[in-house]
C-alpha cells in the first residue's frame, strides 16, 4: 500500500472530515486498488476491461479508509473516555472555549462525528459500553468484520 493510505488510517483519531474529504479518500482508495488489481479480461467481448467499483470491493473484502479511520476515532475516544478526569486528553475533549460559533450552517465536530459512529456502531446504549474495555473492543472488531460502519461511493 502507499504511505498516504498508511498515515491517513493510522493518524486519523483526531481528524474531522468534511464530505468532500471523503470523496476525495474514496477517489484515491479506488485509485489503488484498481492499480493492484489492473484490468481483467472479459470472456463475453474477448477484450479486457477495468473492474466496477463494486467488483473492486468485493474482491478487495477488506475495510475501507473511510471506514478504518472511523474504527481508529472510536478506538480512541473509548480511551480516552476511560482515563482518569485530569489527564490531558480527557480535559481537552471536554474543554469549552466559550467562543461562539460562526454565523450559517454549523461546522462538523469531532464529537458530532463520534456520536454519529457510535450510534451506527452500537445502538442508542453506546456510551455505556465505552467504559467496559472488553465489551468495547469485541463492538470495535465485530464491526471491522461485519462492515456496517459505512457503504462505499459508486
Amino acid at each position: 500500500m502507499s504511505v498516504t493510505y498508511l498515515t491517513l488510517t493510522y493518524a486519523s483519531e483526531t481528524w474531522t472530515r468534511t464530505k468532500r474529504d471523503r470523496k476525495q479518500l474514496n477517489i484515491f482508495e479506488r485509485k489503488v486498488y484498481s492499480r493492484i488489481l489492473g484490468p481483467v479480461y472479459d470472456n463475453e467481448k474477448e477484450n479486457c476491461r477495468i473492474l466496477t467499483n463494486k467488483e473492486m470491493y468485493a474482491s478487495v473484502k477488506k475495510t475501507t479508509i473511510i471506514e478504518t479511520i472511523s474504527l481508529n476515532r472510536l478506538r480512541w475516544f473509548g480511551h480516552v473516555q476511560r482515563t482518569e478526569k485530569n489527564r490531558i486528553p480527557k480535559r481537552v475533549l471536554y474543554m469549552n472555549f466559550g467562543i461562539t460559533r460562526l454565523r450559517g450552517r454549523p461546522r462538523n465536530r469531532w464529537q458530532d462525528e463520534v456520536r454519529e459512529d457510535g450510534r451506527i456502531v452500537g445502538g442508542k446504549g453506546w456510551q455505556k459500553k465505552v467504559h467496559n474495555r472488553e465489551e468495547w473492543k469485541k463492538l470495535l472488531r465485530m464491526t471491522r468484520n461485519r462492515r456496517i460502519l459505512h457503504t462505499p461511493m459508486e
